[in-house]
């Protein structure tokens, strides 16, 4: 899985139409409707506002006004075959006074949004596990040292305690460095 980094806005011309489209990073806490509002006073005389957004394992399109399964559809297909999450993407149309038709539409819609996103800078989504451990002084160098870059917390007690965030991807293979070294591993304090 992909997102993007940033926020983009790309402009194409089909047919005398504008098309506007804005692709936007989100996140849980992000509301959309308060985005989309945002949008529509940004861009006030326009036509149609379709969207599309992917948000961990939701999404939801619309086709504002568009005939339905024109624009929101081919918006979210075109998001998810470039596997795309935590993205809103907007396509603001000025109509030119050219109808498309429906299989134009489909077409259109699609394109102008693969497009920019095949211009957009993307970055893996990284999955992330929290835990903490527990060891003797004596482990310090090789804790630091295999761990150094997923630090989070550092606490000097009886025992020599971290939080740690490590990607996902790599979790198994360190916890068994770990546990081989007799270190204690904590998740939420349960020992694993």
């Amino acid at each position: 899985m992909f997102t993007i980094d940033n926020e983009y806005t790309f402009q194409y011309i089909i047919k005398k139409s504008k098309f506007i489209v804005k692709l936007i990073n989100i996140n849980e806490d992000d509301n959309i409707n308060i985005l989309l509002d945002k949008i529509k006073k940004d861009y006030p005389k326009a036509t149609h506002y379709c969207y599309a957004y992917v948000l961990k394992n939701y999404s939801k399109y619309s086709d504002d006004k568009e005939p339905t399964g024109t624009a929101g559809i081919p918006i979210l297909n075109s998001i998810n075959n470039k596997n795309l999450c935590n993205v809103l993407c907007v396509v603001i149309r000025y109509f030119g006074g050219i109808k498309l038709g429906a299989s134009g539409l489909i077409r259109t819609y699609g394109k102008v949004v693969r497009d920019s996103i095949d211009l957009c800078d993307l970055k893996p989504i990284i999955d992330y596990v929290i835990f903490n451990i527990k060891f003797d002084y004596d482990k310090l160098s090789y804790v630091d040292n295999i761990l150094n870059d997923y630090i989070i917390e550092k606490h000097f007690n009886e025992k020599a305690e971290y939080k740690i965030k490590l990607p996902s991807n790599i979790y198994d293979e360190i916890i068994n460095k770990l546990q081989a070294n007799n270190i204690h591993i904590f998740d939420n304090g349960i020992g694993l």
